[in-house]
């Protein structure tokens, strides 16, 4: 093979697609539908607070109406002196969005509760009317005890504690390590490279098929050869692969900054952190566990494990394993590509394909769990599930010697796949009028 052949088929390659109308609309339209899946929730988020309900209350305990505080969602009314049955009929005269019933006291120190409304309410609304009754209740039974300062008591006892996490190397130095940090990138790094091989891979698949079953790939052939003609679309589109991905992060990222720069400012503007999480959410943010409710050890968890975490190497590792990973799949989906004339008949010669791919997705998930599993080891190791499986290990230390023992069994098996597929794409794509199978593969693999 000639490396000159192989960089004029990479410039045809990638020059031909990225003039394409397809890849600029792409390239433009993903990174608007990006931002729009980060911006949207935030927005919905800010608009989704329901208008104030009043609120009727016939408490018939008597212990629950002093826990019914208004609030900007929930307006309460006591009409606990009036019958149950006027204040329902007299509902919507009265202004009154629904109609609250506490009953009296049973033999378990409790009560039930109805909730008569016109038209039905959100989630949210039913959520918080039962957790002031709750904790109305629980405040009746306590004091049954003869306890008194029930608040201060809950608040002086309550605890929130949270285990802090070290790694120790061999020298002895300890590092802050939280495993939640870890498996979310684990997950990312194994999805991402998943995602990638997959459609990259199938990019290279039909743009074989489309150049033979259009006859051009015959006026190539005539000036390359075959091996040169596969390599250099396997890298031209890799290369169109990173260009549109690399804008896509730059394009989507600027969109979600500018739009976060005045969106947040208006979420934030004199608000106290907890009101927007009773605003927005309708939770009493007492019952939630939240960042800024605990002070900040979380956040310096996350900080203190990302710089415990060697992000070069990761990202070194990423590159590497992505690299080996494409060209593997990429050479067996343009096999695949020359020996059929249409994606119809792919789907029989794509299932040795897929498998792997899918098998190492779901051993990559197990991985989070269990980066150390022997399932998880193996499938660090094995060529076809390496590249996705390793890189969700990589974020938990994996040994030295694993990494360098993957890279070089998928180097290998690369280069293997890639020798093979080069002979069959070398026959198949000139091959016409005949459904290839498996037997006819083999075929042309024995072929010298």
């Amino acid at each position: 093979m000639k490396l000159h052949t192989i960089g004029i088929v990479i410039r045809r390659e990638y020059l031909n697609r990225v003039k394409k109308k397809s890849f600029l609309v792409t390239t433009f339209v993903v990174p608007i539908l990006m931002a729009a899946l980060c911006i949207v929730p935030v927005v919905l988020m800010m608009n989704s607070k329901e208008k104030t309900k009043k609120i009727a209350v016939v408490d018939q305990s008597g212990i629950v109406m002093p826990y019914l505080e208004d609030n900007d969602v929930l307006n309460y009314t006591d009409c606990s002196a009036e019958p149950l049955d006027s204040v329902k009929a007299y509902m919507a005269a009265r202004g009154f969005d629904g109609v609250l019933h506490i009953s009296e006291l049973n033999d378990e120190k409790s009560v039930s509760a109805d909730f008569t409304s016109q038209k039905p309410v959100g989630m949210s609304t039913t959520e918080m009317m039962n957790g002031r009754i709750n904790a109305a209740v629980e405040a009746y039974r306590v004091s049954t005890y003869g306890i008194k300062d029930l608040d201060k008591i809950m608040k002086e006892i309550k605890s929130n504690v949270r285990i802090n996490s070290f790694t120790r190397d061999e020298e002895g130095k300890e590092k802050i390590s939280d495993a939640s940090v870890n498996s979310i990138l684990s997950m990312v790094l194994g999805i991402f490279i998943f995602i990638f091989i997959t459609m990259f891979g199938a990019m290279v698949m039909s743009a074989v098929i489309e150049e033979k079953s259009s006859r051009v790939v015959e006026v190539l052939i005539s000036s390359v050869k075959a091996t040169e003609l596969m390599f250099g679309k396997i890298i031209g589109i890799a290369l169109v692969a990173f260009t549109q991905f690399l804008l896509w992060i730059l394009l989507t990222g600027a969109i979600v900054g500018a739009a976060m720069g005045i969106i947040l400012p208006k979420m934030t503007a004199d608000k106290d952190p907890m009101e927007m999480v009773e605003a927005m959410s309708g939770m009493n943010p007492d019952m939630v566990n939240l960042p800024f409710a605990t002070g900040n050890a979380e956040i310096d968890a996350v900080i203190g494990t990302l710089q415990g975490l060697n992000l070069g190497s990761i990202a070194l590792y990423f590159v590497i394993f992505f690299i080996l990973g494409y060209f593997l799949y990429a050479s067996l989906y343009a096999a695949i590509g020359s020996a059929v004339e249409n994606e119809g008949d792919t789907q029989q010669l794509q299932l040795p394909v897929t498998i792997p791919l899918m098998l190492a997705y779901f051993i990559a998930l197990y991985a989070f769990n269990a980066p150390d599993s022997s399932i998880a080891v193996w499938g660090s190791l094995i060529p076809f599930t390496s590249p996705i499986v390793m890189l969700a290990r990589i974020p938990f230390h994996v040994p030295a010697w694993q990494i360098i023992l993957s890279i070089a069994l998928l180097a290998l098996t690369t280069f293997g796949c890639a020798w093979l597929s080069a002979k069959i794409y070398k026959v198949g794509i000139l091959m016409f009028g005949k459904k290839s199978t498996f037997k006819d593969l083999w075929k042309w693999l024995k072929m010298k």
